[in-house]
């Protein structure tokens, strides 16, 4: 008869328990938890950056839109003026063939939504106001839930 051999103290403690194991998951959630928020956060920082350099981009066109046209689009043409010849009065006079922005994406915000338009602007009377309504797509908002608008970026291009 063959004895079976028993486990020596060595053999039987090479192995990690249930509880090291549950303590390094635990510690690699609360790293990658704290890698996640930073991460994250630099991604909204990185949407309202590309906003901003959106509107800018549209005040362009709407300043050419001006040059060859005398006057900027009305509130109810829009922003859609831009893309294509607006049909309502008043027509332009000098539009141009391809428009004054080339792609329709211009006109959306890295949220999806239409940037909004008007013309004379409440905040800028002698010109417009071009915004995007931010993250919550709600109007007004605080903080990184603030809308977006082109009476923000004066301050910063000093």
């Amino acid at each position: 008869m063959e004895e079976t051999p028993t486990p020596t103290r060595e053999s039987r403690n090479s192995g990690f328990t249930l509880i090291e194991i549950m303590a390094v998951v635990l510690i690699m959630g609360m790293l990658m938890g704290l890698v996640g928020l930073a991460v994250f956060q630099q991604v909204d920082k990185a949407k309202i950056t590309t906003a901003k350099a959106k509107i800018t981009q549209i005040e362009s066109a709407l300043e050419f839109y001006r040059m060859d046209n005398s006057r900027y689009p009305t509130t109810e043409q829009g922003l859609d003026s831009l893309i294509s010849k607006p049909s309502g009065a008043p027509e332009p006079r000098n539009y141009p063939r391809g428009g004054y922005l080339k792609r329709r994406d211009a006109l959306f915000d890295p949220w999806g939504s239409a940037y909004q338009y008007e013309s004379p602007g409440q905040k800028n009377p002698e010109s417009f106001d071009v915004w995007s309504l931010g993250p919550d797509q709600q109007a007004g908002g605080d903080d990184a839930d603030a809308d977006i608008g082109n009476w923000d970026l004066e301050d910063n291009r000093s």
